[in-house]
């Protein structure tokens, strides 16, 4: 199979044996830098809720997110597509707005220092603003 038709994203198998872990553990108090972000498919309607790691950033008011597999993935389109969704972070529940996909230059710029060359090598990034 060449690189043009092999699917981005993680191994199907993979991610159905990690995300139920992850959602349990994500949004927790406990793991700061996991979340679980909430939000609405753009053509089915349907409520999703997805496990994220938040990359800290300067501006606590901005939301930065690796996107490992690239500005198309699903859940970042979505948030793009409904203009927000609901961020579970430390127990709470809180509004993101705005969202916007950026390059991983302008992402690394964002995040602080420890974690500027890991969000730097992404393909891109997801940065929203909190409400």
């Amino acid at each position: 199979m060449n690189d043009a038709n092999r699917p981005s994203g993680p191994p199907r198998a993979a991610q159905r044996a990690i995300a139920p872990v992850a959602r349990a553990l994500a949004g927790r108090r406990w793991f700061p830098l996991w979340a679980v972000i909430h939000h609405v498919g753009r053509r089915s309607g349907t409520g999703y809720a997805t496990p994220i790691a938040v990359v800290p950033t300067a501006d606590a008011n901005v939301v930065l997110i690796g996107l490992p597999w690239g500005p198309t993935t699903n859940w970042a389109r979505n948030v793009v597509s409904a203009d927000g969704a609901v961020l579970t972070q430390r127990g709470r529940d809180q509004r993101v707005i705005a969202p916007r996909i950026v390059d991983p230059g302008e992402a690394a710029a964002l995040a602080k220092r420890p974690f500027r060359s890991v969000v730097g090598r992404m393909p891109a990034a997801l940065v929203l603003t909190r409400a």
